[in-house]
């Protein structure tokens, strides 16, 4: 029986787990004691590994219009009609759907693909939700500044989206614990958690009591004000716009709970020097915006235990953001300025480099309706977006899916093809707080099955592109990938993997948990043009709202 160190892959957390594997595929998990994610411990979501051990259901085969094909066929046909696509509607006409749950390796290859050479921007990636859009507008850059040892380090802790917290039960006891060992005081908006304070709001008025909290700051003075003075962007006025709504009695009223737990949660925000702010996509992009400005009017940010900790969905979605296999980023945390594209178009060889950001969600299912997109090419699992890959579908000539179940080749695709399964695949993961782990196939492929980096890699090389494409295994992505963000990165960029672009492939083998950008915003240093951070709009909120 053979041991392997990888990772459980069913969330952000990113937790590692030792494998012992037998024959037959028999396979036993238990949590990797050495894993600085999770220290051993594992919740149930773990037990989706051994599930994955049964080949019943398998797709195994390439299929070409329901029947049974070589690779060489698929991939011949998937570029023929690509490129024919391409000459005849132009390079906007490709669209890629991603799950949130490929490897960086599998998303850097995507994206590359995208918008180097096929030259479209439009990636519906559902799982990704505002947080890295907020991130980037709030501090220059989408860099999650919070680690799990600031759970250890809080001297308060505020549960702001009690569900994206269920979601994640290793850390709600991490959460838990730091309360019970170190006496951290838990203070819970919404009720499910046990706490030293919970407030009972009304459902989506959060971000309301939130933004009352950043009234009472300012009038009471309990913001940071050298550290704003020196550190953060205010608009003029900002004070003033905020005000109608936000008074501790209409606070009180739109929550649906009595001005003096208002007043008592006002009161036990304001004398916590070390906070963490747990929120995520379920609360809305108004509560991560209100959780974000509360951090930097207040100075609770680069430093060790105060900071605002988002949980972001989708297994690697902070991979897939890294390498920026999403419609609104180029690539490596760099925007479509001309510059950023002229770094990436020479680093890439790009043949055909995309100009701009692409469409998403309802917007890019229209433009399939309207005939502007012909080709759909859909990589990973992802059950939250079955109906809209159902209607796009439908909607385009072309459609192609990469998954590991073959009843999918039944739904009408015109071509399916064979991906790997989680135990099956080989290469790195980002968990949500910037740890990079490595994932380690723990089966050899079963049938003809193959990564999706390498299905695109293929297709890309028949397409002509070889010169560009040439990887042969994971570190060779990865490889390039760190390159790309160290590529002409003055240090504006604080993702930098410069010291993993030289790694050997016995050192990526046995590459070990690592974060990386260090302590983000240390000493109120942001990445933006002139080194401040911004406060950004409430957006879910009128009488809040800050042009």
């Amino acid at each position: 029986m053979a041991i392997v160190r990888s990772l459980c892959g069913q969330c952000g957390m990113g937790c590692g787990v030792r494998a012992m594997t037998g024959t037959d595929r028999d396979l036993r998990i238990e949590g990797d004691k050495a894993h600085p994610a999770n220290a051993g411990q594992l919740c149930e979501g773990a037990d989706a590994l051994t599930a994955m051990t049964d080949l019943e259901g398998r797709l195994l085969h390439p299929q070409v219009e329901g029947k049974r094909a070589t690779w060489d066929k698929a991939v011949a046909q998937i570029a023929r009609r690509l490129a024919a696509v391409q000459a005849r509607h132009g390079p906007g006409s490709v669209a890629l759907h991603v799950g949130g749950g490929l490897l960086t390796e599998d998303y850097y290859v995507a994206n590359k693909l995208m918008k180097g050479f096929l030259g479209s921007a439009h990636i519906h990636a559902p799982w990704r939700g505002a947080i890295g859009d907020l991130q980037r507008a709030a501090y220059g850059e989408d860099v999650m500044p919070a680690t799990l040892e600031d759970i250890d380090r809080a001297d308060m802790i505020l549960i702001a989206d009690v569900p994206a917290l269920l979601a994640h039960p290793l850390l709600l006891d991490r959460v838990q614990e730091a309360r019970t060992t170190r006496g951290t005081r838990l203070v819970v908006l919404g009720t499910g958690i046990e706490a030293d304070m919970s407030l009972p709001v009304r459902a989506g008025s959060v971000a309301r009591l939130l933004a009352g909290l950043l009234l009472h700051s300012l009038d009471v003075r309990l913001t940071d004000a050298d550290f704003v003075a020196a550190h953060v962007t205010v608009p003029d006025g900002f004070r003033d716009r905020l005000a109608p709504g936000h008074d501790l009695w209409s606070v009180a009223r739109a929550c649906g709970i009595e001005p003096g737990q208002v007043r008592d949660f006002f009161d036990a925000l304001g004398t916590a020097d070390r906070l963490v702010t747990l929120f995520g996509e379920t609360a809305g992009a108004d509560v991560a915006a209100a959780a974000i400005n509360l951090h930097l009017l207040t100075g609770r940010i680069g430093r060790p235990g105060a900071s605002p900790f988002a949980l972001p969905t989708g297994a690697n979605g902070m991979g897939a953001r890294e390498v920026g296999c999403h419609a609104a980023d180029l690539a490596a945390h760099g925007d479509f300025s001309v510059s950023v594209r002229a770094n990436v178009a020479r680093f890439w060889g790009a043949r055909q480099l995309v100009e701009q950001s692409g469409l998403e969600d309802a917007a890019l299912l229209d433009a399939m309706r309207d005939g502007q997109v012909r080709a759909l090419w859909s990589i990973g699992a992802d059950d939250g977006a079955a109906d809209w890959l159902r209607a796009a579908r439908a909607a385009v000539p072309l459609s192609i899916r990469s998954t590991d179940r073959a009843d999918e080749a039944a739904d009408g695709w015109t071509l399916c093809l064979p991906s790997a399964n989680w135990i099956e695949k080989d290469g790195t993961v980002t968990g949500l707080d910037r740890l990079v782990s490595r994932q380690r196939r723990l089966f050899d492929l079963p049938g003809e099955a193959r990564p999706d980096w390498w299905m695109l890699t293929r297709v890309a090389q028949t397409m002509g592109w070889g010169d560009a494409f040439h990887y042969e295994q994971p570190a060779d992505i990865y490889r390039e990938h760190g390159r790309l963000t160290a590529y002409r990165n003055d240090g504006t960029r604080l993702l930098n993997l410069r010291r993993h672009a030289p790694i050997s492939n016995p050192a990526y083998a046995e590459l070990t948990p690592w974060r990386w950008g260090e302590v983000p915003f240390d000493g109120g240093h942001f990445p933006t043009p002139d080194g401040r951070a911004r406060i950004l709009p409430i957006a879910g909120q009128v009488e809040a709202a800050i042009p």
